[in-house]
């Protein structure tokens, strides 16, 4: 059974930053690639950032250069530092892994950017 469980959101101020924190079990988390994805209120979940068992990342446009994914595998970790955020950042963030075929997501964290 893979279990994901994402903390560090929060409300934060434009321009301010933030970690996301996500913690797996039930895999041998190097072997896999991670994910993080978001969901704004009224619009579909998307693909933020990824990162491979080799440490290769991509992000989502919107993301680059402010956004960087990491992995902590002797910690079963992945993290989301986010920088210079927006309020259109503000979104549940999730945590994601393709297993055995099938996405398995954790439940979630929001991140909300206002003054």
């Amino acid at each position: 059974q893979v279990q994901l469980v994402e903390s560090g959101g929060g409300l934060v101020q434009p321009g301010g930053s933030l970690r996301l924190s996500c913690g797996v079990s039930g895999i041998i988390f190097s072997a896999y690639a991670m994910n993080w994805h978001r969901q704004a209120p009224g619009k579909q979940r998307e693909l933020v950032a990824s990162i491979t068992t080799g440490g290769s990342t991509n992000y989502a446009d919107s993301a680059k250069g402010r956004f960087t994914i990491s992995r902590d595998n002797a910690k079963n970790t992945v993290y989301l530092q986010m920088n210079s955020l927006k309020p259109e950042d503000t979104a549940v963030y999730y945590c994601n892994v393709r297993y055995r075929g099938f996405d398995t997501w954790g439940q979630g964290t929001l991140v909300t950017v206002s003054s």
